[in-house]
């Protein structure tokens, strides 16, 4: 073996190893992609059994950082004439000032101001929803906070799941109609199903 070799091989086995430790932190802003997301509610409807709906546009915006999970929190804008119950004469009465008042008040709104972590990726999230111009404090029930993926495109995404339960009449939704065997045609508590998948702000 000649010398040259000798302090070839000397130089590389005293070569600093390489770090395999992340150049960069998880990333903590995401926004709510509307194309793979769902903001849903159901109400009963004459005391038997459940209409579903959903709104059809909304954006938010969603602070997540794994490091300090309880820094949560969830900024959401609703247009409220996009809702649909697959009924168009329900959905034209609900934009009425029966119920929604598109007109007078076009979007619904929840901010939220505080979160607990109740388990593993769950979170109640105390927050200020907003509907027809009357805000009340509302719990939204964080049940599914899933991991960080790389979608086809190298986009970084992560999926939630959300509900909450609310009375409508708290917001002014006060319309109603008696049922001739008693009761009424709609009921007033309203139950929110989200379904929403995050993608990473860069």
């Amino acid at each position: 073996m000649s010398n040259t070799e000798t302090r070839s091989e000397k130089t590389t086995s005293t070569q600093a190893p390489v770090s395999t430790t992340p150049t960069s932190s998880a990333p903590t802003e995401w926004t709510i992609d509307p194309v793979h997301s769902e903001v849903g509610f159901k109400v009963r409807h004459m005391m038997v059994s459940w209409t579903r709906g959903s709104f059809g546009k909304f954006e938010g915006r969603v602070h997540y950082d794994e490091r300090k999970p309880e820094s949560l929190s969830v900024d959401v804008t609703i247009d409220a004439a996009s809702i649909d119950t697959k009924a168009a004469d329900r959905d034209t009465h609900l934009r009425s000032a029966d119920f929604l008042d598109v007109e007078g008040h076009p979007h619904l709104t929840f901010k939220s101001k505080s979160a607990k972590a109740t388990g593993e990726g769950s979170f109640e999230l105390q927050g200020e929803l907003t509907i027809r111009g009357v805000t009340r404090p509302v719990t939204l029930e964080v049940t599914d906070m899933g991991p960080t993926n790389k979608d086809p495109w190298g986009n970084l995404v992560r999926g939630a799941q959300a509900k909450a339960r609310i009375s409508r009449k708290d917001f002014g939704l006060n319309w109603n109609s008696a049922l001739e065997t008693g009761g009424v045609l709609v009921g007033d508590e309203v139950q929110i199903l989200i379904e929403a998948e995050l993608r990473a702000v860069v």
